[in-house]
């Protein structure tokens, strides 16, 4: 069975001094494929990385490499063959990049770690593919938390590894640097045909970057599969045992749990000119209900998590009477109505109308008519 997988685990357990944590783990993982570990703090991700890199003993079961056991590998095939990105915040005294990027050759180098001038050259080559060219000289301790990851990324490139191990990688990135990191990452995986197995704790990015996903929760393996069969609002609520809130897998996010009582705001919206306006609203702590939003719509997926009600009508269909008159009896008993549309369609007729009807009453926020 190993085989068939260039990476493979059969039925390990992992644990420490000898206590087991999670059992039975088995991952089946391709040349140019990533795989992420996903679950709650605690569950085991980075046990289970520390055990398939040798960090940790295993306490059960076979790692295999490419048909080989990696049990039975010495250490400078594996460093030749498997790379390791740590969260661990490494501190190395009076190194440069360009020497910290450099311990990635020692693998390829003899007893005394001399770097001839192809390992300089691959040193230079990696350093460039993540942008780091102008960091060669700088000391490695001086610079910001996401150089020192590409760094430490260039390091792993530069070992010329099958496949790279990433315990939690973005966790000390800011926005910006989080989506490079991934995208050269990404790159080198299907460029190269690097096999990847990392952790994340972004569910987002995890979402979109993974071919395959593992969520760790207990004493075991609790599902795995792509990110399509993961990635939905019920399961990742369980996953992470949520009680307050929603996870929404149509935006990859979290939501805050909407306002309670009876809606002060009704809010005409759609095509996702909605979504600030609704989050603002359950920021300030105001319930409001929204309307008329067709069950395809953007706003439609948001406002189910964040408005105390939603007045809905069917994909593609006109707005029937009874759908109006549900939002036009709503929106009678509020104290104010802001109208997030600019146009209307043809099939919008029904909101057109509730603006109208809103300034006519009175209660329309100044600036969201038409007529203004």
């Amino acid at each position: 069975m190993a085989k068939d997988f260039f990476f493979y685990t059969d039925e390990m357990t992992v644990g420490y001094d000898g206590k087991p944590l999670i059992r039975e783990i088995k991952i089946e993982l391709n040349r140019g494929e990533i795989l992420t570990l996903i679950g709650p703090n605690g569950a085991g991700k980075s046990t289970i990385l520390k055990s398939i890199t040798r960090q940790l003993r295993l306490i059960g079961g076979t790692v295999w490499i490419d048909r080989q056991k990696m049990q039975q590998m010495p250490g400078k095939e594996i460093a030749r063959r498997q790379a390791v990105v740590l969260t661990e915040r490494i501190r190395p005294e009076l190194m440069t990049c360009e020497d910290v990027v450099a311990t990635g050759r020692y693998p390829y180098t003899g007893s005394l770690g001399i770097l001839g001038p192809e390992d300089r050259q691959k040193v230079r080559a990696a350093m460039e593919t993540v942008h780091a060219l102008d960091l060669m000289d700088r000391d490695f301790n001086a610079v910001s938390d996401g150089q020192r990851q590409r760094i430490l990324l260039a390091r792993a490139i530069c070992q010329e590894p099958e496949m790279i191990v990433l315990d939690e990688p973005t966790s000390f990135l800011d926005v910006k640097h989080k989506l490079e990191f991934l995208e050269i990452l990404r790159r080198m995986v299907k460029e190269n045909q690097v096999a990847v197995i990392m952790s994340l704790h972004e569910l987002d990015l995890a979402q979109k970057i993974s071919d395959q996903v593992i969520c760790v929760k207990g004493e075991q393996i609790e599902r795995y599969g792509t990110p399509e069969e993961i990635f939905t609002s019920d399961y990742i609520m369980s996953l992470y045992d949520m009680t307050t809130g929603r996870y929404d897998a149509a935006f990859g996010c979290v939501e805050l749990p909407a306002p309670q009582g009876k809606p002060e705001v009704f809010v005409i919206a759609g095509g996702g000119s909605g979504v600030p306006v609704y989050r603002r609203l359950a920021r300030e702590g105001i319930p409001f209900a929204t309307g008329i939003l067709y069950e395809n719509d953007v706003d439609y997926q948001a406002a189910r998590y964040l408005a105390a009600e939603v007045v809905s009508e069917r994909a593609f269909e006109p707005v029937s009477t009874q759908t109006y008159e549900k939002a036009w009896n709503r929106m009678r008993t509020c104290r104010k109505v802001i109208c997030t549309l600019d146009r209307f369609g043809t099939l919008n007729r029904g909101n057109e109308k509730l603006r109208d009807e809103a300034e006519k009453m009175g209660l329309l926020e100044a600036g969201t008519s038409l007529h203004n």
